[in-house]
C-alpha cells in the first residue's frame, strides 16, 4: 500500500526542524503508498457515492490558497479528440527505477487540507507550508470535463475524506493550473464493504472555486480504456509524498491473475497511490490512455512492483455510473 493515514505522503524538508517533522509524520503512516487523513470523514451512501457540500470544498480551497502559489495555466485541448496523434514508443526505463520527471498538466497530487505542514516548502517568504499530499490523481475525459481517477484507498478510509484538493501539474509549491476540490466522489460498494482490492478505483468530479470552467478545458485529459490488453508498454507518473516534483517510469504491464495488473519498477514510494498507468502517450502533449491506477493488490505494492485493479467490467460500470 502506498498511502498514508493521518497524512498521505511524507514531509520534504532539508533543515533539522523539517526532518523531525517528517519523522513525526512517518509515525502516522499506515503500510503502503498513500491513503488519506484520519480526520474529516463522511459516510456517504452505501452505493459508494458521496456528494461533497459546497462549504466543505470552499474550506479546503481556502486552506490551500495561503500555502500554494497558483498561476494561470495555458488551456490544453482534451487528448486526441478530433486530431491526429504521434504516440511515443515508451521503451523500458534503464535502469528499471523511477526517476524525477517533468510534471504533466493532467496529473497532480491529492492534498489533504487537515494534514497541514507536511509537504515541501513553497519557496515564498512568509507563506504557510502546504497541507500534506499523499496520493496522485489524473484528469480523464468525460462529457462534462470535470472527472479525475485515482485509487479508492486515497479517498475512502472508514469514510469519505472531505478535505481533498487536487493540484494538476504541481511542482515546487506552485499549482500552475489552479486548485480543484471535489463535488462528488464515487467508489464501488465492494470497496465500502470490505476494501476489496479488485475495486481499488475511485472517480472524483471536481470544481475550481470561483470558476465555471471544467478542469479538462484547462489541463487536457487522458482517455480511459476498459478491458485493456495486459502486455503493453506503459508509463507511470506519480508524486512521492515527500516530493515537490513527480517520478516517472516506463515498462510493460503484465497480468497478475485475472483481476490485477502489475507494473515492475523500483522506487515508487508513498504518495504514488492513484498514479495513472498510461499507454498510447501523445508525443506532443504527454497525454495518453489510462489503463490502471496504482493500488489494487496490497493497495499499491512494494518497492519493486506496483499493482492496479484491472479496468474490466466493474470499473467500466463505476465510470458509467459517474458519467450518467
Amino acid at each position: 500500500m502506498r498511502a498514508r493515514s493521518a497524512g498521505p505522503g511524507k514531509a520534504g524538508y532539508t533543515v533539522l526542524f523539517a526532518t523531525v517533522l517528517a519523522l513525526a509524520v512517518l509515525g502516522l503512516l499506515v503500510a503502503g503508498r498513500g491513503s488519506a487523513t484520519d480526520g474529516s470523514l463522511a459516510q456517504g451512501e452505501s452505493s459508494g457515492h458521496y456528494a461533497e457540500p459546497e462549504e466543505a470544498g470552499d474550506r479546503t480551497a481556502d486552506a490551500m490558497a495561503s500555502a500554494v502559489r497558483t498561476e494561470p495555466g495555458t488551456a490544453r485541448a482534451a487528448a486526441g479528440h478530433g486530431s491526429a496523434r504521434r504516440t511515443e514508443p515508451l521503451p523500458r526505463s534503464e535502469p528499471l527505477e523511477a526517476a524525477p520527471t517533468e510534471p504533466s498538466p493532467a496529473i497532480g497530487p491529492l492534498f489533504y487540507a487537515d494534514d497541514s505542514g507536511q509537504a515541501g516548502q513553497s519557496g515564498q517568504s512568509g507563506q504557510d507550508e502546504p497541507p500534506g499530499h499523499g496520493c496522485t490523481a489524473g484528469v480523464v475525459h468525460s462529457e462534462r470535463g470535470d472527472l479525475l481517477v485515482t485509487a479508492a484507498h486515497c479517498v475512502h478510509t472508514d469514510g469519505f475524506h472531505t478535505d481533498i484538493a487536487f493540484a494538476p501539474g504541481y511542482h515546487d509549491g506552485v499549482a500552475p493550473y489552479g486548485i480543484w476540490v471535489p463535488t462528488s466522489i464515487d467508489v464501488a460498494p465492494e470497496w465500502i464493504a470490505d476494501r476489496d482490492e479488485d475495486h481499488d478505483v475511485a472517480f472524483l468530479r471536481v470544481r475550481q472555486v470561483g470558476s465555471d470552467t471544467p478542469v479538462e478545458q484547462v489541463t487536457g485529459a487522458e482517455r480511459i480504456a476498459f478491458h485493456p490488453p495486459t502486455d503493453k508498454p506503459a508509463r507511470v507518473l506519480g508524486y512521492p509524498g515527500d516530493g515537490e516534483r513527480p517520478l516517472g517510469c516506463q515498462n510493460t504491464t503484465r497480468a497478475e491473475g485475472r483481476t490485477q495488473l502489475r507494473f515492475d519498477c523500483r522506487g515508487m514510494p508513498g504518495g504514488t497511490s492513484g498514479s495513472p498507468l498510461l499507454t498510447d502517450v501523445d508525443a506532443a502533449t504527454g497525454l495518453g490512455t489510462v489503463v490502471g491506477v496504482l493500488g489494487g493488490k496490497d493497495e499499491g505494492g512494494d518497492d519493486e512492483t506496483s499493482y492496479s485493479s484491472y479496468f474490466g467490467d466493474a470499473v467500466e460500470e463505476l465510470y458509467g455510473r459517474v458519467v450518467r
